[in-house]
C-alpha cells in the first residue's frame, strides 16, 4: 500500500517498482522540491529539509538530483543515496559550456508552454519548446496570456493551433482565477506540470493565481519590446490548490536543443515526410535535382519560412535535415 503522503507528491508505479523497503527501513523515498546553489530541498510528504545534492560514490559526470526527481535517502543521515530512474528529463545545452548539458526538471506529466499575445509571441520559439516536449514524451499545452494586449487574441490562438494537428491551446488572463480554472484539468492530485516560456510572459502571475497566492515576485514588461526581466531564480515546485505540483522554471529565451531528432520529426511531421521523397539521401534541400522539399515549396504545400525553421533546428541538433526519422508510436 502506497502511503497517501507519497501519492500526494506524485509517487506512482514507475517509482514503486524501483524501491522495495527492507525490514530495517534504511532507505526512505523523497522528492526534490527545489534546487539551490550547493543544496537541494527534499520532502517525504511529511517534512521538508535541505540536503547536499551530491550522491556518495557518484562520478563527477553522473547526473545529480534535479527538481522533480525522486531520491532514496538514508534514514539516519537524511542524505540522498541514489536517484530513481526518471520518467522523463528536460535538459538543455549549458549556456556556460555548449559541450555540456544542464538538467532543468524531471518527472513532468504536462508542460504548459506559455507565450503572451504581444511582441513576445514567436512561432519559432514555440516550435522549439514543442520539440523539447515531444522528444521526451511529455504532453504539451500552449497557454496564451495577456489577451488584453491585442484586439484579436483568436488570431494568436489560431496560429498556435496550426503548429501541430490536435495541439491544445488555452487563452487565459493570468490574473483572473475563473479564466485560469481552464488549466485545472492538468493540475490534479500528485500531477506535475512545468511552465516553459520567456521572461515577461506572465508565468509567475499564472503560478500565483493557480496557487491563490501572490508569493511569487512578478515584474512589469518593458513597453518598447514586450520583454521582461527574469523573476524566477530558483527552480522549485509549488503546491496547487487542486493537489498538483507546478514547476515555475527560469525563462529561457535561447533554448539550445540537444539530441532531439525524434522530437523535430514529430513537430515537423509534414516536412519530414516530404523529405523522405528526395532523390538523394544527403539532399541539402537547396538546388539538388529531385528535391521534394523544393517542389513542395514551389507548389505551396510548404512555406519557405517553415522549412527554414525545420532546417535550423535540425542543423542545431546535428541531423542537418537529412532524412529525419519519425519516432515510432509505442
Amino acid at each position: 500500500m502506497i502511503p497517501n503522503h507519497l501519492i500526494d507528491l506524485g509517487w506512482n508505479d514507475h517509482f514503486g517498482a524501483q524501491w522495495i523497503p527492507d525490514d530495517s527501513g534504511d532507505e526512505v523515498p523523497a522528492r526534490v522540491m527545489a534546487v539551490h546553489r550547493g543544496k537541494i530541498a527534499i520532502s517525504d510528504g511529511v517534512t521538508q529539509r535541505f540536503v547536499s545534492p551530491y550522491i556518495p560514490g557518484a562520478q563527477p559526470d553522473d547526473d545529480h538530483p534535479t527538481v522533480g526527481d525522486w531520491v532514496l535517502t538514508d534514514r539516519q543521515t537524511g542524505e540522498p543515496t541514489r536517484v530513481l530512474t526518471r520518467m522523463n528529463l528536460f535538459k538543455r545545452r549549458s549556456p556556460a559550456d555548449p559541450r555540456k548539458e544542464q538538467m532543468i526538471a524531471a518527472n513532468v506529466d504536462t508542460v504548459f508552454i506559455v507565450s503572451s499575445c504581444n511582441q513576445d509571441f514567436s512561432v519559432a520559439r514555440l516550435e522549439r519548446y514543442l520539440v523539447m516536449a515531444r522528444e521526451i514524451g511529455v504532453h504539451p499545452v500552449i497557454v496564451l496570456t495577456k489577451p488584453d494586449l491585442t484586439d484579436d487574441p483568436a488570431a494568436f490562438a489560431q496560429t498556435a493551433r496550426a503548429l501541430e494537428p490536435g495541439l491544445l491551446v488555452e487563452t487565459v488572463d493570468a490574473r483572473d482565477p475563473a479564466a485560469v480554472e481552464t488549466l485545472a484539468t492538468w493540475c490534479g492530485r500528485g500531477k506535475t506540470v512545468a511552465f516553459l516560456g520567456s521572461s515577461g510572459v506572465g508565468k509567475s502571475t499564472l503560478v500565483n493565481t493557480l496557487r491563490g497566492s501572490d508569493s511569487i515576485v512578478t515584474q512589469a514588461i518593458r513597453a518598447h519590446d514586450g520583454t521582461g526581466r527574469h523573476t524566477t531564480t530558483v527552480r522549485e515546485m509549488h503546491r496547487l490548490t487542486r493537489g498538483g505540483w507546478l514547476l515555475d522554471l527560469p525563462g529561457m529565451r535561447e533554448l539550445q536543443l540537444t539530441e532531439a531528432a525524434a522530437g523535430i520529426a514529430e513537430v515537423f511531421d509534414d516536412v519530414a515526410l516530404i523529405a523522405q521523397e528526395c532523390r538523394f539521401s544527403d539532399c541539402a534541400h537547396d538546388r539538388e535535382p529531385g528535391c521534394a522539399i523544393r517542389a513542395a515549396i514551389a507548389s505551396g504545400e510548404l512555406t519557405e519560412e517553415r522549412v527554414a525553421r525545420w532546417h535550423r533546428l535540425a542543423v542545431e541538433d546535428g541531423t542537418g535535415g537529412k532524412r529525419p526519422t519519425k519516432r515510432r508510436s509505442h
